[in-house]
C-alpha cells in the first residue's frame, strides 16, 4: 500500500482542511462537499485524512463493523455474543463513478446459490464503509441510481436490498466525503442537501505558495517514505487534537442566545427545511471543540454558516453559491441584541412567529436585497440597447448593428422532448433506452461478459439438463451455455445540441429576452434529465460554437446570459456548423443519441439562395437520422411559417414559445420525430 501524502503538509486551502477536520471531530456534522477547479489537492486532502481518524472497535469476524459496546441486532452476522472488541483503522472507501448497484449496496452470492443451494448474501460498499469513510470522487457524475442509494442509506443510517429472493438490512452510518469540478455539471440537489458541509477550492495566485507547493509535491513523489517521515511529528500532534476535541465535545454548551442566531440567520438566507439549523448547530459545537472551548460563540455561528449554507441557497443550478458577508453579520448583530433584550426584559419581543418574521427580528426579505433579475447590460427595460431615440425598433425588423446583451425572461418548466426508439447511451431521464439499471423486460444469452444475471430465466434453462449433467444433492449443475443476461429498460440522457438564431429578426428585446427564458428553461430541464449540452450560434456572416458539448449546463446558461444579437441570419451556416459538432460527438460517444433544438423565427438572409440552402442543410441532417425540434419564434399578426418550413425539411417538429410549456393547452409535444420516419 502506498504512503499518503501527509495531511499537515498539504499548503493553503484552509476552508478544506477545517471542513474535514471538523467532519473528523464530529462526524454527526454530516459529511463535506468539496467544489474546486482541477488540480487542487481535493483528493489528496481526503485520502489524507483518513490517517488522521481515531480507530474504532469492531466484533471480530463481522464483516459489517458492528460496534462490541452495541452489536446492531438485525446484523446479517449476528447475533454477535459478548466478546472482547478488536481494533482496527477507520476505513476509507472509494465508490467509483461507474460503480455498479451491486458493488454499492451487495447482492446474493451467486457462486454460492448456485454451487450449494443456499442464500449467502455478499456485502458491498456501504457495509464496508460503515463508520468510516465514503469517499466519492467526481460525485457529480455519479449515476442517478448510485445517488438514489445513497440518499437512502445517509437518509436512515441503514441499507436495505431487497433483491433476487434476497432481502438484508445492514447499517451503514458513514461519513459522506464528495469532490467535485464545477465546470463538470452540477449536483442533484437533494444529494446536495445530504452534504453538511461545502468548501471551494482554487489555487494559489501568490507565487511564493505556489513554489512551496510545487517543492513539497516534488519530495514527496521522490521519496514518499522519507518525506512522511519528515511530518510525522505535524500528524503525530493533530491526531491527538482531533481525539481531545472529541473527548471535549460533549460538554460543549451551545446556549439559547446562539440557537436564536443560529435560527435568525437560517431565516434570513431562505434555507429550504430544518436540516442546515442542525448542521450549523452541530458544526457550531465543534468548531468550539476544535477551539478548546467549551461554549459556542458568535465567532463559531459566523464560520458555521459560512461552510453549512452556502450551497442549501441555491433554488436553481446556474445560482452561484455563495453568502452575503455583510447580511451575514447583519443578522448575526441583530439576533444577538434581540437575545439579550430577551434576557434583560420582561416583554420576550417579537418571536419566530410574531410580527419580527423569521427568528430574531429578521423578516426574510428585510434586508434591502433585490430579487429582480438584474438586466445584463444594466439598462432600462424600456427600449432596446443600440435603438434610436424615438424609440425601440419594431418587432422583428432586421437591425444590423451589433446589439448588446439583455436578460433572459423568468424560465418556466417545459414539455418533454424525447428521442424516439429505444437507445443504449448513458443513463439519465429523457429517452427510452436499454440500460443496465431499469425494469427488467426479458432475458438474452449474454454477448461478452455476463453483466446482469436473470436468475429465473438461467435456473430455467439449466432445470431440463440436470439428470444429464449427474446432479446430486441440492447444487444446480451450472454450465455457460445456460447463463442468461437479464434485459432492462430504463432512460437515458441524450446530448442535446442548441442552435440558436441571434441575428438581428431576433433583436427586438422583449423576443430575445423571451427566446432565451425558453432556452434558458430547456437548460433547466436537460439538468435534471442529465444531459450533456452544446451551444451553437448565428449571427453576421458566420456560425460558432459558443460552448462545445459538456456536462455542465450552468457554463451554457452564463454564454447564453452573455449572447448579443444584431446583424443577418446565416441559418444555413448555423445548421452546417451543428452539423459538425454532432459528427464528432458520434466519434466520441457513438452511443448518445443527439437532439437538434434550433430556436429561430425560419428567416435567413445573406448569400446567395440563403432559404434554399438552409434547406439543403436540413436535409442534412435528416439523412442522419438526427432527431430534431424546431422552437419557433416568430411572433407578431403577420406569420411567414418559415419555422415549420425548416422543420419539415429536419424532418422534426415546430412548436412556438407558448406551446413549450409544460401548461399550456395549445399542442402537446412528448417524442420529437427523428429525421427520415416521414420519408
Amino acid at each position: 500500500m502506498s504512503t499518503p501524502y501527509p495531511f499537515t503538509a498539504i499548503v493553503g486551502q484552509d476552508d478544506l482542511r477545517l471542513g474535514l477536520l471538523l467532519n473528523a471531530v464530529s462526524p454527526a456534522v454530516g459529511g463535506v462537499l468539496v467544489r474546486g477547479e482541477k488540480g487542487t489537492a481535493k483528493s489528496t486532502a481526503v485520502r489524507a485524512l483518513a490517517a488522521l481518524m481515531p480507530e474504532v472497535s469492531v466484533v471480530p469476524g463481522c464483516r459489517f463493523s458492528c460496534d462490541p459496546g452495541s452489536p446492531d441486532p438485525a446484523c446479517p452476522d449476528g447475533p454477535h455474543a459478548e466478546a472482547a472488541g478488536v481494533s482496527r483503522a477507520a476505513r476509507t472507501v472509494e465508490l467509483p463513478v461507474g460503480a455498479s448497484e451491486d458493488r454499492l449496496v451487495g447482492a446474493l452470492d451467486i457462486e454460492r446459490a448456485l454451487s450449494e443451494g443456499v442464500k449467502a448474501f455478499e456485502p458491498g460498499l456501504l457495509a464496508d464503509a460503515h463508520r468510516g469513510i465514503l469517499y466519492v470522487d467526481e460525485v457529480n457524475l455519479l449515476h442517478d441510481h448510485l445517488v438514489d442509494l445513497l440518499l437512502d442509506a445517509a437518509a436512515m443510517g441503514a441499507s436495505y436490498v431487497e433483491r433476487e429472493g434476497v432481502s438484508v438490512r445492514h447499517a451503514a452510518r458513514f461519513l459522506l466525503v464528495g469532490t467535485m469540478n464545477p465546470e463538470e455539471g452540477e449536483l442533484r440537489p437533494q444529494l446536495l442537501d445530504r452534504f453538511g458541509l461545502t468548501v471551494e477550492v482554487a489555487a494559489s495566485r501568490d507565487t511564493d505558495e505556489r513554489v512551496e507547493v510545487v517543492r513539497r509535491r516534488l519530495a514527496y513523489d521522490d521519496d514518499p517514505e522519507g518525506f512522511a517521515a519528515r511530518w510525522a511529528a505535524e500528524e503525530s500532534a493533530l491526531r491527538e487534537r482531533i481525539a481531545a476535541a472529541r473527548a471535549l465535545l460533549p460538554r460543549v454548551v451551545l446556549g439559547d442566545g446562539v440557537l436564536r442566531q443560529i435560527a435568525a440567520t437560517c431565516a434570513a438566507f431562505e434555507v429550504d427545511g430544518m436540516r442546515a439549523d442542525i448542521v450549523m448547530a452541530r458544526t457550531a459545537t465543534a468548531l468550539a471543540a476544535w477551539a478548546g472551548r467549551e461554549e459556542v460563540t458568535a465567532d463559531d455561528v459566523r464560520q458555521a454558516a459560512l461552510l453549512a449554507l452556502p450551497h442549501r441557497r441555491r433554488r436553481n443550478p446556474f445560482d452561484a453559491p455563495g453568502l452575503d458577508e455583510d447580511k451575514l453579520d447583519r443578522t448575526l448583530d441583530e439576533a444577538g441584541d434581540q437575545g439579550q433584550d430577551d434576557d434583560n426584559d420582561d416583554d420576550p419581543g417579537p418571536g419566530p412567529d410574531g410580527d419580527g418574521g423569521g427568528g430574531g427580528g429578521v423578516p426574510p426579505q428585510a434586508d434591502g436585497e433585490d430579487r429582480t433579475p438584474p438586466r445584463a447590460d444594466g439598462g432600462s427595460d424600456d427600449a432596446p440597447s443600440g435603438a434610436p431615440e424615438g424609440g425601440p425598433a419594431a418587432p422583428g425588423r432586421s437591425t444590423g448593428a451589433e446589439q448588446r446583451p439583455v436578460a433572459s425572461a423568468e424560465p418556466f418548466r417545459t414539455k418533454t422532448l424525447s428521442v424516439p426508439g429505444l437507445g443504449e447511451g448513458a443513463a439519465g431521464r429523457r429517452s427510452r433506452a436499454r440500460t443496465e439499471h431499469g425494469r427488467t423486460t426479458g432475458a438474452r444469452r449474454p454477448q461478452g461478459a455476463l453483466t446482469k444475471l436473470h436468475l429465473a430465466a438461467t435456473v430455467q434453462a439449466a432445470a431440463p439438463h440436470q439428470r444429464a449433467r449427474g446432479r446430486s444433492g441440492r447444487g444446480l449443475v451450472v454450465r455457460r451455455d445456460d447463463l442468461r443476461q437479464a434485459t432492462r429498460e430504463g432512460r437515458e440522457g441524450n446530448l442535446v445540441l442548441f442552435v440558436v438564431d441571434a441575428s438581428g429578426s431576433m433583436a427586438a428585446r422583449q423576443r430575445m429576452s423571451a427566446v432565451k427564458g425558453a432556452v434558458l428553461s430547456l437548460l433547466l430541464d436537460a439538468y435534471q434529465r442529465r444531459d450533456k449540452v452544446g451551444l451553437v450560434t448565428f449571427r453576421g456572416r458566420e456560425a460558432e460554437v459558443a460552448l462545445p458539448p459538456t456536462s455542465s449546463v450552468d457554463a451554457a446558461a452564463s454564454r447564453l446570459e452573455s449572447l448579443p444579437t444584431g446583424g443577418r441570419t446565416p441559418l444555413a451556416a448555423g445548421l452546417l456548423k451543428a452539423h459538425d459538432v454532432l459528427r464528432v460527438e458520434r466519434l466520441r460517444d457513438p452511443s448518445r443519441r443527439p437532439l437538434l433544438v434550433v430556436v429561430t423565427d425560419g428567416r435567413a438572409t445573406g448569400g446567395p439562395e440563403p432559404v434554399a440552402l438552409a434547406g439543403r442543410a436540413g436535409r442534412l441532417h435528416r439523412s442522419e437520422g438526427t432527431a430534431s425540434v424546431v422552437v419557433d419564434c416568430e411572433s407578431g399578426y403577420v406569420r411567414l411559417g418559415l419555422a415549420g418550413e425548416l422543420a419539415r425539411e429536419l424532418g422534426g417538429a415546430a412548436v412556438t414559445l407558448d406551446e413549450l410549456r409544460a401548461d399550456s393547452i395549445a399542442g402537446l409535444v412528448k417524442d420529437v420525430t427523428a429525421a427520415g420516419r416521414a420519408a
